[in-house]
């Protein structure tokens, strides 16, 4: 039997990416899963098809994660479809870069709306749907370590602050037997931010092992931290980075 099965899972910002890959493990692993997606339908439809085909079970809600009341209603229209939520990743993300003088007001509360604000919508309402001993894992990123550039200092601070959540939460939601996990991801190759992209090099000097990590090693972690054998991990931050925190 698939470690998952029974399960139900949501995954917000799950049509490409990183996302896709939990989408595809969670699914493999016997979980029904909905994931949300902001702008390409075709693509969260192919996702969807590509699972069934498999034969598993998925579905694409429609909802942009700096619209709150979206976020919270895509939460209960995965709840309804299942009549539960048993895990909860908390994916979606941006990237904001430059000087701190340089940052504008508009796209600083985009990535607090997005990467901070969007986690608290997801959870709250997700935790009033989930049973006792379910599992809650944000993908965070190894910057809330270590920042060795210039120009993240923005981005740290929205990834430092789930983080802080995680461990907070975890003691929350400790006596339902609901953990709470933060994956720390070093560079992980996407079309966001491809292997072979103008910040590999930097990336890869910075770096014990010499090359980009994949979304499938990213949706292994996921899948080990959803599953019965890590009951007893809460309020962690485990980095998978190839040793960028080394």
């Amino acid at each position: 039997m698939a470690s998952l099965t029974g399960k139900s899972a949501l995954v917000t910002g799950g049509s490409r990416g990183i996302g896709a890959a939990i989408v595809q493990r969670l699914a493999k692993e016997g979980a029904r899963v909905a994931f949300t997606y902001s702008a390409s339908s075709e693509q969260a439809n192919r996702l969807v098809e590509q699972i069934a085909k498999d034969g598993g079970e998925a579905i694409g809600i429609k909802a942009d994660a700096a619209d709150q009341a979206a976020v919270r209603e895509a939460v209960q229209q995965a709840a309804n479809h299942f009549d539960k939520i048993d895990i909860l990743v908390n994916n979606a993300g941006i990237i904001v870069l430059g000087p701190i003088t340089d940052i504008k007001e508009e796209d600083f509360q985009r990535i607090l709306a997005i990467n901070v604000h969007s986690v608290f919508t997801a959870t709250q309402e997700a935790v009033r749907h989930m049973p006792d001993g379910g599992r809650i894992i944000h993908i965070g990123s190894v910057n809330s370590d270590r920042m060795p550039f210039a120009g993240g200092s923005v981005y740290a601070l929205t990834k430092g602050a789930i983080f802080s959540f995680t461990k907070g939460l975890a003691r929350d939601l400790g006596p339902r037997n609901i953990t709470v996990n933060n994956i720390q991801p070093g560079p992980v190759d996407t079309d966001a931010n491809p292997a072979n992209g103008p910040f590999a090099e930097t990336m890869l000097g910075l770096m014990a092992l010499k090359r980009y990590g994949k979304g499938e090693e990213i949706a292994g972690l996921v899948t080990y931290l959803a599953g019965p054998e890590a009951g007893y991990i809460t309020g962690a931050g485990i980095l998978i980075d190839g040793g960028f925190d080394a």
